[in-house]
């Protein structure tokens, strides 16, 4: 599935108070075989959002309106830690989520989340804890993420810089997965090769070409 661009807005947030929300909680590990597609948004949060009848917990916050239809997520520490797992970022997009806030995260969910236009953005502790108290007071809070200024607003207007190298968010503001940042470097990978073929013409020899 070609990756995404990320595209800044104001998007209906869900505040999420658990730290340590690891991969299996994201998606268990008995989906993982199955294929993407229409049925991954149930696999999202399953063993946390249903009880064991299947049936949906009225007490999870992403099974209640307005937050059912939010789009970012507003987390506590060390979000999408465990095991290495893309799917938990396949399952978190496939359900219409495009960004989460949080102090921290699990290096390897950080990194497959940017492969694949999926932002997530660090803010501290204490301010995370403020955007979900004031999401849970506003019962449906947007959140504006501007990537471009690298600033997140909150529901009542306070407004949070965040870091991201330089190579991240262009992938994320081009649509830039690992194969389509190389694939973009085609004419300078080809006047390279030629300017080698002209400096040194024994390699091409050598090389049986």
């Amino acid at each position: 599935m070609p990756m995404r661009a990320f595209e800044s807005g104001a998007f209906a947030a869900a505040p999420l108070d658990i730290a340590n929300v690891d991969t299996d909680q994201i998606i268990p590990a008995r989906y993982l075989k199955r294929p993407r597609d229409e049925r991954y948004p149930d696999y999202l949060f399953h063993d946390v959002r249903r009880n064991d009848a299947g049936e949906l917990r009225p007490d999870f916050i992403l099974n209640r309106p307005p937050w059912d239809a939010a789009e970012a997520l507003v987390a506590d520490r060390n979000f999408g830690c465990g095991s290495s797992r893309e799917a938990a970022v396949y399952a978190l997009l496939d359900s219409g989520f495009r960004a989460v806030i949080a102090p921290s995260f699990g290096d390897i969910f950080y990194s497959n989340s940017i492969k694949n236009g999926f932002l997530p953005i660090r803010l501290p502790a204490d301010v995370c804890a403020g955007l979900r108290r004031a999401l849970a007071e506003s019962q449906g809070g947007r959140i504006a993420i501007d990537l471009d200024a690298q600033a997140v607003t909150g529901p009542e207007g306070d407004v949070h810089g965040f870091e991201i190298s330089a190579f991240h968010k262009q992938c994320l503001q081009e649509g830039l997965d690992d194969i389509g940042f190389t694939l973009a470097q085609q004419a300078k990978i080809e006047a390279a090769e030629a300017r080698r073929a002209a400096d040194l013409p024994w390699l091409k020899a050598a090389d049986g070409f």
